[in-house]
């Protein structure tokens, strides 16, 4: 390998980040020597930052929402989301290697024209998703089942297509569940590296946050236990496979 991959993480708690992290590692194949990992709720992204060092970027979720009234944004979320639409013009006119998941797919379908509001919203859980014609072409997803299980959880989600993006894979709750643009930018609703572990984590650090009621929290808990995801960590290590050099 090459280059590193870029991995932007925007989780304020540690060790809900540390868990992404480590999932992102383990089902993607990578290493840590592998990879430049960023915790974009610092700081932002570096303004020195460039796309040349790297062979990828991969954009974690996070507990910001796009659709909070602006007014009610913190500092660091309104940073955030000027550098990534700074970031998302090189991205997008270079077509360059780039995956995000739940934060990151609102974050680019916001960039391509896309309205994120709470219409879409899914509690946590593990959902089946299908994919469409062009998904099932496509070489991230090729060879897959039809069907495939997810695991989920967002307050909001791309009220349509984004403009120019390819639809890859939709759902009876949320429509718009993976998209590509061009051949190498992809972004997924649900969590590639989501796995019964890190989701106990997440329920447990955001249960206050209006994902679901608290007192519904252990029956989550007990949910996601049951399930699990292969073809969605698929995802993850297809495209780390195909970006690797």
């Amino acid at each position: 390998m090459n280059k590193p991959f870029l991995i932007f993480q925007l989780r304020p708690e540690d060790d809900v980040s540390d868990n992404e992290l480590a999932s992102i590692l383990k089902y993607s194949g990578l290493k840590e020597k592998n990879i430049h990992r960023i915790r974009l709720e610092k700081k932002g992204i570096p303004q020195d930052l460039s796309l040349e060092d790297y062979c990828a970027v991969i954009v974690g979720g996070s507990p910001f929402d796009l659709s909070t009234p602006e007014v009610n944004k913190s500092a660091i979320q309104k940073k955030i989301e000027c550098d990534f639409e700074r970031l998302f013009g090189v991205i997008v006119k270079n077509d360059f290697p780039f995956l995000g998941a739940c934060s990151g797919n609102g974050l680019l379908g916001s960039y391509l024209g896309a309205s994120i509001s709470t219409r879409f919203g899914e509690p946590v859980s593990c959902v089946t998703l299908t994919l469409t014609e062009e998904g099932k072409n496509d070489t991230l997803l090729s060879g897959f089942p039809e069907k495939i299980s997810v695991l989920l959880g967002h307050k909001e989600a791309c009220d349509s297509l984004p403009n120019g993006a390819v639809l890859l894979m939709t759902g009876t709750s949320c429509p718009v569940q993976m998209f590509r643009i061009g051949e190498n930018v992809y972004a997924t609703q649900f969590h590639p590296e989501g796995d019964s572990e890190g989701f106990i984590m997440r329920i447990n650090a955001y249960k206050h946050h209006g994902y679901f009621q608290p007192n519904k929290a252990e029956s989550l808990i007990e949910v996601v236990s049951q399930h699990n995801t292969p073809y969605a960590q698929k995802i993850l290590k297809r495209f780390v496979d195909r970006y690797a050099g």
